[in-house]
């Protein structure tokens, strides 16, 4: 395919990142993408994807397939050739704490033949890299990409290694990549480097036939603990957050907050915010109340002078909110259905019991924070976001401007979690921005996050289960409401269509395939507070109840609650590879061996992307309180790229999960949030943290599979049917308490 000449396009700006341009691509029959670089003389190449169809069967997509990855509507490349001979790859997924910059370098390295330190690695922004309209989350960030990235990084090596053979007068076969080119083996002397490699040649065309990737039993870098390309940055204090960021002229903004969660705006006015010290400008805009200053806390004092009227709204209280969370005798949306439970226990059940997992908030080691500067020309934001691309079109949405004139260009993060999946510092920063005609920084405090940020909704679980005179599962029923998820970002129109939320009931599934009878109900409950996306989604308290009540179920039918799980698992591939990890767990935790006196074990396992995960929690009660000592965990997420990363990700899961199991849950007052800060919201501290094993299983199919959440999902079951098995006390609501 054929590329403009390097004048046609516009060099790259200085790191500040303004002014950049966008190359024009244009695609092959077969979907690739091969312009220049935009350095100028450079060769780049990317894939676009499509994202698949929405489909009202999600419930499989989120049960056992990955997310989608990048988009194709005008992607950059995944791949540039600088004019210093290296090779840059541009990562649209965002880096928040989890590796995954580390994870796709080595899938880009592996096909490339290259170390991974060889390769430059570049957090995209919408307007450079793969135009990313899913963004960082549903633990998809690899395996969403894995596919495109290696066919993009298998078939530039072949380009550039032919146009070598050709310039060295050699064999393509008898060629060896090296960080900045190739060079002919055992002839040193017989060496050119990318850049003047790709500066022969205006025109690059594809081969008749894409080169193929490599052989999973040929890989040398995937499947190795790679250092974290991260961390120097990290400890040295060069890494950039949203809060860090910092550009001459800039100003500081703070927005006025609602007094309780639905108090609506009636008046504003600037009240006595000018006359405070270093305040440059109020900014009044519909409901939106702002303050521009040359400092945070000056803006800060000047929205606490403003002159506001507010309608307060209700005075809530938490159980008012908690009783909004129903199960309706009819109406609920059917999201699964295997055979005829609903029959089969029409004459009544053998076991029934309720859960519930209160409101959860995501305290990210930094809150959420923006830089915005607002020019005729051009809008750019750096700030701490999982989604790019929705936060671009909120602030175009915002400003009046067309969404392709605003750069977001993603930090850092602090930790994301869900809670960054779109930027409110960025679309604040912006407005004031605009107003002031200079850059403004916003960055949200503590308290502000916890009070008008969202939150993990309230989730009530009612089951229900019949046993056969042997003890098996005939049917069970499960029947799940909870506030909104994934919905707080859809359209109203398509959350109608769709009915229940489908990140909200994830891992609500029954998943032993050997329960013939298996049916799961949604409801959909309004509640007064912002809730959307938490890790995992509705995993962890839709886990919670169904593995509470496998346990429940083992006990009533007196058998061993491992041998009862795995006596109800089919003979399919999913539920061979969740046996495997259901049994890895409890050996490596000693299962049925002798514990020291006062203490017990409980175990749980939850399939969610496709991951299958099993864990043993060992525990005791001591002077009332429980103590976790050690969670023992096996996980097969398939295809492992990092080993040393994947682990890490179990041992945050088990962390967060522990301390939503023991500690965890918002209070609303008088229509308030109670905490503002950790003094009124407590975490796990070191102390109370248990020590974690992680077994990691391989499915075999050499396909990778989502990592950053599902392991969240069996530590709250875990941690309860051990304390079941240690006290004969039944817990069914987070966080636990004892009698």
């Amino acid at each position: 395919m054929s590329k403009k000449s390097s004048e046609d396009l516009s060099k790259r700006s200085n790191a500040s990142n303004s002014e950049k341009q966008r190359p024009r691509w244009r695609p092959t029959r077969r979907g690739f993408l091969i312009g220049l670089g935009v350095l100028g003389g450079g060769l780049a190449i990317g894939v676009p994807l499509g994202l698949p169809t929405l489909r009202l069967t999600a419930a499989r997509f989120l049960d056992n397939a990955s997310s989608p990855g990048p988009s194709d509507t005008d992607p950059f490349a995944w791949f540039e050739v600088t004019p210093e001979s290296r090779l840059r790859l541009y990562i649209a997924k965002v880096e928040m704490g989890q590796g995954i910059h580390t994870a796709l370098a080595q899938i880009g390295a592996e096909e490339l033949g290259l170390p991974v330190a060889d390769l430059e690695v570049v957090q995209a922004s919408t307007h450079t890299g793969p135009n990313d309209t899913f963004g960082t989350a549903g633990s998809s960030s690899v395996s969403g990409v894995y596919d495109a990235l290696r066919q993009a990084a298998a078939t530039l090596r072949q380009l550039l290694q032919d146009e070598a053979a050709v310039a060295l007068s050699a064999a393509p076969v008898d060629l060896t990549i090296q960080r900045t080119g190739f060079v002919v083996t055992g002839q040193p002397e017989k060496a050119i480097e990318f850049a003047p490699l790709v500066a022969r040649k205006s025109t690059w065309e594809l081969p008749d036939e894409l080169p193929p990737v490599k052989a999973v039993a040929d890989f040398q870098v995937i499947g190795t603990s790679a250092p974290r390309l991260d961390i120097p940055a990290k400890v040295t204090g060069q890494a950039a957050y949203g809060y860090d960021m910092r550009m001459d002229g800039m100003l500081y903004g703070a927005v006025a907050r609602p007094p309780r969660i639905e108090a609506k705006l009636t008046s504003a006015a600037e009240g006595t915010a000018l006359s405070v010290p270093g305040v440059k400008q109020v900014v009044i805009k519909d409901d939106f109340v702002g303050v521009v200053a040359t400092s945070r806390a000056a803006a800060r004092q000047g929205v606490n002078a403003l002159a506001l009227t507010w309608d307060e709204g209700k005075a809530w209280q938490q159980a008012e909110i908690d009783a909004l969370v129903a199960i309706g005798d009819g109406g609920g949306v059917r999201v699964q259905k295997e055979g005829n439970a609903g029959r089969a226990l029409a004459g009544g059940a053998t076991v029934t019991a309720e859960y519930f997992t209160p409101l959860a908030a995501h305290t990210s080691m930094e809150p959420p924070a923006a830089l915005a500067h607002v020019t005729p020309e051009k809008v750019t934001v750096w700030a701490s976001v999982q989604a790019q691309s929705s936060t671009q079109s909120d602030v175009a949405e915002a400003l009046g401007v067309e969404a392709d004139t605003v750069e977001v260009i993603p930090t850092f993060l602090g930790g994301g979690f869900g809670r960054k999946s779109f930027s409110e510092p960025g679309r604040e920063a912006a407005i004031l921005s605009q107003a002031a005609g200079a850059p403004v920084h916003v960055g949200w405090d503590r308290t502000e996050d916890l009070r008008h940020g969202f939150f993990r909704p309230p989730v009530r679980n009612q089951l229900s289960a019949l046993l056969d005179a042997s003890g098996k599962i005939e049917a069970i029923q499960h029947k799940q409401a909870s506030g909104d998820v994934l919905f707080a970002f859809f359209p109203a129109a398509a959350a109608a269509v769709l009915g229940a939320d489908f990140g909200a009931w994830r891992g609500s599934t029954i998943h032993y395939g050997g329960i013939a009878n298996r049916e799961t109900l949604a409801w959909r409950a309004s509640v007064p507070v912002r809730t959307a996306s938490w890790r995992g989604l509705g995993l962890l308290p839709n886990a919670f109840a169904v593995e509470t009540f496998m346990d429940e179920l083992a006990h009533s039918a007196g058998q061993d609650p491992l041998a009862f799980r795995l006596a109800h698992l089919g003979e399919d591939e999913g539920d061979r590879r969740m046996a495997a990890v259901l049994q890895a767990a409890a050996d490596k935790a000693g299962w049925g061996t002798p514990l020291p006196e006062g203490r017990a074990r409980g175990i749980a396992c939850c399939t969610d992307v496709d991951t299958k995960v099993a864990q043993v929690a060992e525990v005791s009660v001591e002077d009332g309180r429980i103590r976790v000592h050690k969670i023992t965990a096996a996980m097969d997420c398939g295809l492992v790229i990092n080993p040393d990363g994947a682990a890490a990700q179990v041992q945050g899961n088990v962390m967060w999960g522990v301390g939503s199991a023991l500690i965890e849950s918002v209070t609303i007052q008088d229509g308030a949030v109670v905490a503002g800060n950790f003094d009124g919201y407590p975490l796990l501290t070191m102390r109370e943290s248990p020590d974690v094993e992680v077994i990691l299983l391989d499915a075999g199919d050499g396909r990778p599979r989502g990592v950053g959440e599902p392991a969240i999902g069996p530590v709250a079951p875990a941690i309860g049917n051990a304390v079941f098995a240690l006290t004969g006390q039944r817990l069914r609501r987070l966080p636990f308490q004892l009698a």
